[in-house]
């Protein structure tokens, strides 16, 4: 078997990649969910978003 073993310092540097596209996308995603339906005007998207809005304190009336 001819596997190779990377340096810690390249192992770091690639798992530390792997963890920011995630996390970036997640935030972008949670951003959008906030903002997008908490400024939202049609009244099916404030309806269901309204205690989602108050729990996290997002001011919507």
């Amino acid at each position: 078997m001819n596997t190779k073993t990377l340096p810690l310092k390249d192992r770091i540097a690639v798992d530390a990649a792997h963890r920011v596209a995630p996390a970036v996308l997640a935030l972008l995603f949670g951003g959008f969910l906030i903002l997008g339906v908490g400024f939202a005007q049609p009244s099916t998207l404030h309806n269901a978003a309204h205690d989602g809005r108050h729990a996290l304190a997002f001011p919507c009336h």
